[in-house]
C-alpha cells in the first residue's frame, strides 16, 4: 500500500513540475517579470543608483594623449613625405561629474552640464609634458593662410602676410611642449589678430579652455516614460538639431553621450551616440561577445561606413562641407564647428581610413587594438563595463603657391596627436552587479529549477515502480 501511495505522489508531483515549468518557459512569464523590474529600475530619478551612477560615473576615466612628432621639418616643405615619430602617452585622469542638474517636464527631462578636469599621471605616463618638446605643424599659421584666401582682398593681404611671417620668424612647423600644445600657449599671430578682432583668442592649445570647463548644457529623458528613452540627448546648447552639416539627417542630435546606454540590449541593436568632439552623432553595432571581471558584456564598435566616403555610404554627403566638398574614407572635416581651423578628425594612425591617406604619412601603422573605438555594454543592465574613445586630430595642409612657406608642401592630412579616452568599471560596482546578474538569473532560471524538481520526483516514481516489492512470505 506505501509503495503504490509514493508511486502515485512522486508521478503526480512529477507531472505537475514538469506541467507548470514547460507552461512557464512557454509564457516567459519569470524573464519578464527580470526585465520589468529592470526597466522599472533604469529612470533618472533622485535617490535610484541609476541616477548617481549617471550623475557622477564611479570607474575611473582616463585620457592618453599621443603626439606625432615630425622628424623631417626641411624636406616636407621641398615636398617630400612627412616621417613622424609618435611620442606617449601623457595620461591624465578625467573628472566629469555632471553639475547643476535640474528635472523638467515632470521628471521626463534632466538637463545638466558635464565639466572635466584633468590631471596628470605621472605613474602611467611616459615623460613630462612640461619638458618635452614636439614639433608639429603649426596651426595658428596654416589656420591664417586659409582665412586669408577666403578673403577678397587675398592678394592685398597675402604680401602683409609674408612681412607678418619673415618679422615673427612663423613658419609651417613649431616647436613647443606637451603641456603647451595640449592646454595653450600665447601665439604671437594671434596676439596681432586678436587686435584686429577681439573674438579671436591669443591664445591656441588643442584643448585649450577645455580643463575644468563644460562643453554646453544638455538635456536628457529621464526614461519614466520608456526605458528606450533612457538618457537619450534631446537638446544640446538650446538646440534640437546641429547647424554645421549640409543635411537634415547629419544635424540630427541622437542617442546618449556614451557614458550610460538603455537596459535590454540585443545583438541586433544599433547604438547610438552624440559626441561635441565630433561635432556629429554616430553608431555602433554588435562586434563580439566579451567577459568583462566575469560579466557578460556585448562589445558594440563603430562601422567603417560610419566614416566612409560618399561612394561606400551616401548618407554620408551631408558632411561634405561645403556640400559637395567630400574627404576620403576615414575622415571628418569639422573646420565649420572649430572656429574655421582646417582641423580633420580621424581615427588613430587613420585606422579604417582610405589607403592613400595612411600611405601619405610615414610613420602611420594603424591595427584595430590600439586604435578601435569600442563599447562593452553588459546586455540586461545597458552597463557600460569597459570603453575606448579614440581619436586622432590633423590639420589639413595643402600647396598654396602663393605662399612661399606651402608653395612647395604636398597637399595632406597632417596628423598632430591622437587620444585614447578609457574606462573600465572599478571592483565595487563590478562585484555589486555580479550580485545583481545572479539574482535575476536565479528567478529567470526558476522555471528550470521546477522543471529540475519534476525530473527528480519522475527518476523516484521510476525507480519505486520497477523495485520489486518484499512480502512478508519472502521474509
Amino acid at each position: 500500500m506505501a509503495k503504490w501511495l509514493l508511486i502515485y505522489t512522486y508521478g503526480t508531483l512529477s507531472l505537475c513540475l514538469l506541467i507548470i515549468s514547460i507552461v512557464l518557459l512557454v509564457a516567459h512569464t519569470f524573464m519578464e517579470m527580470v526585465e520589468t523590474q529592470v526597466k522599472k529600475a533604469t529612470v533618472l530619478k533622485n535617490g535610484t543608483d541609476a541616477y548617481s551612477a549617471w550623475a557622477d560615473p564611479p570607474p575611473p576615466i582616463y585620457m592618453k594623449f599621443y603626439f606625432f612628432n615630425v622628424t623631417n621639418p626641411q624636406e616636407v616643405l621641398d615636398g617630400e613625405k612627412p616621417v613622424v615619430d609618435e611620442i606617449g602617452p601623457y595620461v591624465y585622469r578625467e573628472y566629469r561629474p555632471k553639475e547643476n542638474i535640474m528635472f523638467l517636464e515632470n521628471g521626463t527631462e534632466v538637463s545638466a552640464v558635464n565639466p572635466k578636469t584633468y590631471v596628470f599621471e605621472a605613474g602611467l605616463s611616459i615623460g613630462n609634458p612640461s619638458t618635452d618638446l614636439i614639433r608639429t605643424v603649426n596651426i595658428p599659421v596654416v589656420t591664417l593662410l586659409e582665412m586669408v584666401l577666403k578673403n577678397k582682398y587675398a592678394d592685398l593681404l597675402r604680401h602683409i602676410i609674408e612681412g607678418i611671417l619673415e618679422a615673427y620668424k612663423e613658419g609651417m612647423f613649431t616647436t613647443r611642449s606637451v603641456h603647451e600644445m595640449l592646454w595653450g600657449y600665447n601665439d604671437s599671430l594671434l596676439s596681432l589678430a586678436h587686435r584686429v578682432d577681439s573674438n579671436i583668442s591669443e591664445t591656441f592649445g588643442l584643448f585649450n579652455n577645455m580643463n575644468a570647463t563644460n562643453d554646453g548644457t544638455y538635456v536628457f529623458l529621464s526614461g519614466s516614460k520608456g526605458y528606450m528613452d533612457f538618457t537619450r540627448i534631446v537638446e544640446w546648447n538650446d538646440k534640437r538639431n546641429l547647424s554645421w552639416w549640409s543635411s537634415d539627417t547629419c544635424n540630427m542630435i541622437n542617442g546618449t553621450d556614451g557614458t550610460s546606454f538603455h537596459p535590454l540590449i540585443d545583438k541586433d541593436d544599433i547604438v547610438y551616440m552624440f559626441s561635441s568632439d565630433l561635432c556629429r552623432s554616430l553608431y555602433a553595432v554588435y562586434d563580439s561577445t566579451r567577459s568583462i571581471k566575469h560579466i557578460l558584456a556585448f562589445r558594440f564598435v563603430p562601422p567603417a561606413k560610419v566614416f566612409a566616403n560618399v561612394t561606400i555610404n551616401p548618407d554620408n554627403a551631408g558632411f561634405c562641407v561645403p556640400a559637395g566638398n567630400c574627404l576620403p574614407s576615414g575622415l571628418l572635416n569639422v573646420s565649420e564647428c572649430k572656429q574655421g581651423a582646417p582641423i580633420i578628425l580621424s581615427s588613430p594612425h587613420f585606422y579604417q581610413a582610405d589607403k592613400s591617406v595612411i600611405n601619405s604619412i610615414v610613420g602611420m601603422h594603424p591595427n584595430q587594438d590600439d586604435h578601435e573605438t569600442f563599447l562593452d555594454i553588459n546586455p540586461l543592465t545597458g552597463i557600460l563595463l569597459r570603453a575606448a574613445k579614440r581619436m586622432q586630430v590633423n590639420v589639413y595642409v595643402r600647396q598654396i603657391p602663393k605662399f612661399s612657406v606651402t608653395k612647395n608642401i604636398r597637399t595632406l592630412y597632417f596628423p598632430v596627436m591622437h587620444f585614447s579616452e578609457t574606462t573600465l568599471i572599478d571592483d565595487k560596482s563590478s562585484a555589486k552587479l555580479r550580485i545583481i546578474l545572479w539574482k535575476a538569473k536565479v528567478v529567470a532560471n526558476v522555471p528550470f529549477i521546477i522543471m529540475g524538481l519534476g525530473l527528480l520526483f519522475g527518476v523516484l516514481f521510476v525507480i519505486i515502480a520497477c523495485r520489486p516489492q518484499i512480502t512478508r512470505e519472502e521474509v
